[in-house]
Parts: C-alpha cells; structure tokens; sequence
C-alpha cells in the first residue's frame, strides 16, 4: 500500500490561551483525521455552516497556521519538519483556489503578472517563449486564451473569468492538490457548473486531487467522492459523498440536509431551525458533543465526553453520534509519536 498524498493525524487548532495567557479559548478544530490518497486522484469535500473549521483546515493544510497539536504529513512527511527546499516543493505541489476571485490580484497589475510570479518562484521556463507556452497551455486547461486576457487589468473581467485564471494559474504549477475554499460561492450560478466541470477535469484528466471547501451541499453531492461534515471544529459525519448525504445518520447532518428548501409549496421548509447558542460548547476539548444543545435526540452521557466515530453505513461511512454505540468503531491512525498536550480551558 502506497504512502497516502496528504495525512492528517489528530489535528487540533486552539485559539486563545497560551503561556502568557490564560483567558478563553476556541477549539477551532480538534482531533481530525484525513488522509488522502496518492491514486486514484479524488475530491475530498469539507463542508458545514459557518465557523465550523472549514477555512481553519484549509490554512492548516496551506501552512499559514500551524496545528496546536497533531500533524500533517505530505508523502509520509511532517510538513512542520521540512527544510526550506522542501518547503518549496511542498507549496509548488498543493496549490490553492480562494472563495474571491478579485481580492487575490493587485489591481495595479495586468493579469499576466500572476503568472510571471509563479513562473520567476519556481523557476518553471528558460525565456519567455517557453513561459508564454506554459501560460497558453494552463489558460486552455479551463477555457481561455492568453490574448483575451493576459493584457487585461482584474476589474476589466467578470468573476467567473477572475476564478477561472486563479485554476488556470494553479494548474501552471502541476500541482498534486489543489485546496479550493468555497472557489464558486461568488461566482454567478451560470458559471458554477463550468468551474465545477473544470476541477472534474483536472482530478480525471490530469490527477490532481482536491480538498474543496463549502457550505453548498448541492455542489458536493455534485463533484464530491468523498464527504466529512464538520460541526463547531468536531467530524459529525464522513463517508462516501452519495451515501452520507442520501442516508445522513448524524442528527446535526440530518438537520442541515432538510434545511436544503425543496422546490414543492406544500412541504414546510424549516420547522426544525433553532438560534439555540452552542459557542459555549467549544471552550475547551473536554467538551461533551459540540451539538448537545441543538439536538433533538441527547441523552445525559452526551456531555460527559464527545461521541467517537461509530460506523453507520458501509465503506467509510461514520458518524459521530452515541446512538450508534452498538455499532463498530471506526479505525484512527496510529499516533508513533509522544502524545501531545492540548491545552484546555480555565
């Protein structure tokens, strides 16, 4: 069995706190594990409401943050260990698509010069011929031509257009992951499903893998193989995309996926929504379930510790739920390391 492409082992992000300090906390994530394969390429979709760690993992994995405890490993490597030249071809390999297109460019430059960028970075072409070349060949990739574009300031195209170009400019990279945070959440709906084909595409034509991040479950069920659904930093479900969002077991799932309004008049839309405020729950991981003060089905051992993943369905199909404690639980990777400390709440 191949290393996997991307590993991440019992990973938790804290907020707050520290030495120095010693206020509240905010468990961002806690204790995720995720792995990736090498092949087949494969889109991985993280998705939940807002604040439920989605962006959080993202930076993680990009390395803009580093985790309180945990690791993320690249080819069986601990991204936290690797020197500069390894670094280097880490951050060539896992390339990112942001949720806006327009912010990421500097409005003083033309669009070319996010490609020069990437091209001087990494040293990608002897001249400008051959770089030209390699623009022109990332640009067809997702249904462009350079002089259309290239000579353009940002302001002068559409969104779609601006999404597109930041694909185009990853791809230059040949990357191995793109990490796509919400990439279609401000693009006009016409153009979702071109930017959604795209990255379809480039995981079958090409075997670039990809951890997409939303909140939009219809565009998961769409492109998605695989699914985890976060709750306030926690993996309230995982498994195969289909089988999770067809046959949701987790109570919070189960609620988030009938909040998706249905195009029938006669069927109530949202008369399970609550404004109940579960922050409190997030204080510390010692927490019991991050969902007990909105679930309808809680039971008192609910706060006394977070549920494990049980398996619910077949293939990988996990829920963390306690009632499905008469089910197996579910395989973690092996920590070889020493256990880390996670710092918790006063």
């Amino acid at each position: 069995m191949s290393q996997p492409l991307l590993q991440i082992e019992k990973v938790t992000k804290i907020y707050g706190g520290g030495f120095l300090k010693r206020g509240p906390v905010t468990v961002a994530l806690q204790n995720l594990n995720l792995t990736i394969p090498q092949k087949p390429a494969e889109i991985i979709t993280i998705a939940g409401e807002s604040g439920s760690g989605k962006t959080t993992l993202a930076n993680l994995v990009l390395g803009f943050i580093t985790p309180t405890s945990g690791h993320i490993r690249y080819l069986g490597q601990d991204v936290a260990q690797m020197d500069k030249e390894e670094l280097k071809k880490y951050r060539r390999e896992v390339q990112a698509v942001f949720q806006d297109p327009y912010a990421v460019y500097n409005p003083f430059y033309r669009v070319k010069h996010v490609f020069d960028l990437a091209i001087k970075n990494f040293n990608l072409a002897r001249n400008r011929r051959e770089a030209r070349d390699q623009i022109e060949e990332a640009l067809a990739v997702v249904g462009m031509r350079g002089e259309e574009v290239l000579e353009k300031y940002p302001h002068q195209l559409s969104g779609g257009q601006r999404q597109r170009i930041m694909i185009a400019r990853a791809y230059l990279l040949k990357p191995r992951l793109i990490v796509a945070d919400e990439p279609v959440s401000m693009v006009d709906a016409s153009l979702r499903a071109m930017i959604l084909d795209i990255m379809l595409r480039l995981r079958d034509e090409y075997g670039i893998s990809f951890l997409y991040i939303t909140h939009d479950l219809s565009t998961a069920y769409q492109i998605g193989d695989k699914i985890y659904l976060l709750y306030q930093g926690t993996v309230a479900e995982r498994g195969d995309t289909v089988e999770v969002i067809d046959h949701p077991k987790h109570p919070y799932v189960q609620l988030l996926i009938d909040s998706i309004p249905v195009p029938d008049p006669t069927i109530r839309w949202g008369s399970r929504a609550t404004t109940i405020d579960d922050e409190e729950m997030r204080v510390s991981v010692e927490s019991g379930c991050r969902f007990y003060p909105r679930c309808d089905q809680r039971m008192d051992r609910c706060l006394e510790s977070h549920p494990p993943l049980y398996q619910v369905g077949p293939g990988e199909h996990q829920a963390a739920c306690f009632l499905y404690e008469d089910q197996p639980l579910a395989q973690v990777p092996e920590d070889n390391l020493a256990k880390e400390r996670i710092p918790a709440a006063d």
